[in-house]
Parts: C-alpha cells; structure tokens; sequence
C-alpha cells in the first residue's frame, strides 16, 4: 500500500506537467514576419496578431487562418482568346499582387487566388476581343493596363491590390505564323533587293562619270596633241623651205663666184650623161655626131641666161642673201619669197632645157640701161 501511493502521486505530477505544456502552447503563439494571424472565439472573428509573440485565450481562442502579406506572383496557364478578326491566340498572364487587408482576404472571397485568376481571363478576352491580330501583337502595354485597372477595381474589395499584370506571350496558330514569317521573309527579300538596286544605280552612276572624265580627259589630250604635231610640222616645212631658199641661195652665189663659161658647162652636161643612162628602161643610147655643137649651143644659151655674165671687166658685185635664219613673225614672208625663188628657178631650168621654145615664145629683150656700165652684174631684184 506505502508504495502505490508515491506512484499515483507521480502520475497525477507527469498529467499535471503535460497540461500545463499543452496549456502554454495554446496559450502563446509567435507569428512569423509579414504574416498576420487570423483569431477566432467559438468560431467568430475575434483579432488579428502581429508578428512576434502573443498571448490568446487556450481553448477558447484559435489561430483560423495564417495569411502571408508579401507581394506574390501568381502565373496562369495560357488561355484561348478569339480577337476581332476571328483568330484564336493563346496568351499566357503574370499578376503580381499584395494581401492588404487579411479579415477581408479570409472572409469576403473563399479562394482569392483562383478568383483573381478567373477575373484575369475574362478581362483579357474582353480586351483582346476588341483588338485584331496585329493590335494584339503590338499592344502589349495597353493590354496590361487594362487589366491592371479591373482587377485592382474588383480585388479592392477582397483586401486585395494588384500591383502588376504582364503578358508572358501570345501564341497565334501555327498557320498564322507560316503566314508572318513568310511575310517577314517577303518585306526583308524587298529591302535586299532595294538596296542592291540602289547599289547598282550608284555604281552605274560613278562609272558613268568616270568614263565622261575619262573621255573628256582623252579627247583634251588628243587635241593637244594634234595642236602640238601641226605646230611641229609647220615649224618643219618653214625650217625645210628655209632651207631649200638657202641652198638655192648659195647655189646662184656660187654660179655668180664662179663665172661659168661653154667648157664648164659642156662638162658638166657630160658628167650628167650617165646618170640619165642608168634607167631601167633606157637600154640603148645614142650619142649623135653633133654632140660637139649641141654642146656648144648649150653653152652659149646657158650664158645666155640672166644672171651669167659673158665678160666681166670689173670686180664681181656680190648678192645680199640676207639673214640666215628669219625670226617667228618674218617665217611667213620668208616662206613667200623661198617660193618665188623657187618658181623662177625652175622656169629658168626648163627654157635652158628647150632653147628652141623658149626664143620663140620668149619676147625681145629689153634695152640697156644707159646707167649700168658694161661690166657691171644687174643687182639681185
């Protein structure tokens, strides 16, 4: 009997301590950060706790609800929406949203999150439902602020405030999107071809103006260049004609130096004989019996000439040949005169060729001049 009675005691002391550690537990409730505790008396709101520790009523009082108060983010599974034009998009939503009142997030809406979820998508296909295909596609920003507005409207009853409504994507069919992307590939083909058009308009172009430069530049060279070489040819055949005036020049000096009679004459006239022999076609010469008085009628008609004197008793007068070389703007002059010379030459060769003739057709010479002494040479007109 003495010792069942210390083990009822024991008993009675372990019950007393697990009521008193259930009786603390019920009685003190710590809330964590950013949460707020939701306390029910028989069933029937009766507080909200803070965060940190509190003291409630054991068996009497109970902690209903434990409602988070940070921003959550909420993604919802992409919804059908039909536009304007009778195309079907899937459009996939984000909302980030806040608990801002915890009485009227436990007892005004029994599922906030799936209610906020419901209201997103009828919103949206309101919306999209007034846009076609392209506006959905490029109204993103009107899209969700008209979400936004709504919601934050119908949620502001059920303590709840919407800060942010994003669209993830817009899905359009697949059709639609062969349609786009061929579309696309179509405008940038259109943009390449414009460009390299326009590459080669201005490629043609320079080229162009490089062959005008070029030709331009080829034809003022050409020009040049043909002035240049009929400069050259004229300064040529003047130098040439000056030269030929001087040499005829010389030659008449010297046939007045030398006075020339029948013999000279006869000798020279041999000297030429072969020389007019050595033609391919003159196979046979004859020289004629006579050949002693042609040759002394060619004598007396070469000193017959003008010029030739046949006796000279006094000094030989010399003929002025003036300048050796004419300056640039006495060429043209020069030139007229070397041609005249020139002319009476010849003129003077073939009567001295055709005697005959030419004392025929030839009129009577003139008289002497009484001022001119015998054996003085007329001057050089």
């Amino acid at each position: 009997m003495e010792s069942s009675v210390p083990l009822a005691i024991l008993i009675v002391l372990l019950l007393l301590l697990i009521f008193i550690v259930v009786l603390l537990a019920k009685t003190v409730r710590i809330i964590p950060q950013a949460r707020a505790g939701v306390v029910e008396r028989f069933g029937k709101y009766l507080k909200t706790l803070p965060a940190g520790l509190n003291i409630v009523v054991p068996f009497v009082d109970r902690v209903r609800y434990l409602i988070d108060l940070r921003e959550q983010v909420v993604s919802f599974p992409p919804q059908p929406v039909i536009t304007e034009d009778n195309l079907v998009v899937s459009i996939d939503t984000v909302i980030y949203f806040q608990v801002t009142d915890p009485i009227a997030a436990t007892y005004e809406i029994a599922n906030y999150i799936q209610a906020v979820e419901q209201l997103t998508m009828t919103t949206l296909r309101n919306i999209v439902g007034g846009m076609d295909l392209e506006q959905t596609l490029t109204s993103r920003e009107q899209i969700n602020s008209g979400l936004r507005g709504v919601l934050d409207e119908a949620t502001g009853k059920w303590g709840i405030r919407v800060n942010r409504v994003e669209i993830k994507g817009i899905d359009p069919p697949p059709s639609i999107k062969d349609a786009m992307e061929k579309q696309m590939r179509a405008d940038r083909d259109k943009r390449a071809l414009i460009l390299t058009a326009e590459g080669q308009r201005q490629s043609a172009i320079l080229t162009a103006e490089g062959n005008k430069q070029s030709a331009i530049l080829n034809a003022e060279g050409d020009r040049e260049s043909q002035i240049l070489r009929a400069q050259a040819e004229r300064e040529s055949q003047i130098l040439r004609a000056q030269g030929e005036g001087q040499a005829i020049q010389t030659v008449f000096q010297a046939i007045h130096d030398g006075q020339p009679d029948q013999s000279l004459l006869a000798y020279q006239y041999l000297q030429m004989m072969p020389k007019i022999a050595e033609g391919d076609a003159n196979k046979v010469w004859i020289v004629p019996s006579e050949i002693g008085k042609a040759l002394e009628g060619l004598g007396s008609t070469m000193n017959d000439l003008r010029g030739i004197p046949q006796h000279v008793d006094g000094p030989l007068k010399r003929v002025e040949m003036g300048p050796a070389g004419p300056t640039e703007p006495q060429v043209d002059a020069a030139l007229s005169e070397t041609n005249a010379a020139v002319e009476a030459a010849i003129r003077e060769a073939e009567s001295a060729a055709n005697p005959a003739a030419s004392r025929g057709a030839a009129e009577p010479p003139a008289a002497t001049d009484p001022a001119t002494s015998p054996g003085e040479v007329p001057p050089t007109q």
